[in-house]
């Protein structure tokens, strides 16, 4: 029973993984694409090149959640000091990953937002 419990979590584990590759290659594709459009027409904006990138820093810290879990369920099933490890260096780079892009996320919604618009004055 326990034999099958393990072959399960590594078909699982295996799973979440190809999850992430495909994510990340989806991810690049996009935006490898987008910036390609972006130069052959000339649109090298700050705020094009910016969507892209922090839509790929999502993808990215999309991919990294996946084998995050993927490391999780790796741990509790065989935990060895390696595969400890792994998870800590993962956990610490999407959490920085994260942190940042959040904050840039942050600014960049601030700088989009408009102006309040000025009340009409009521004619009553």
């Amino acid at each position: 029973m326990e034999e099958h419990f393990f072959e399960i979590a590594r078909v699982v584990t295996l799973a979440i993984e190809a999850v992430a590759v495909l994510v990340l290659a989806i991810a690049t594709i996009i935006a490898v694409a987008r910036l390609g459009r972006m130069i052959v027409a000339g649109e090298t904006t700050l705020s094009i090149r910016r969507d892209v990138w922090l839509r790929y820093g999502a993808a990215i810290a999309l991919a990294l959640e996946f084998t995050l879990a993927a490391d999780i369920i790796r741990s509790i099933i065989a935990p060895s000091w390696d595969s400890i490890g792994k998870l800590a260096v993962i956990a610490a780079i999407r959490t920085l990953l994260n942190v940042f892009l959040m904050r840039d996320l942050e600014a960049l919604g601030h700088k989009n937002e408009l102006p309040p618009t000025p009340k009409m004055p009521s004619h009553e």
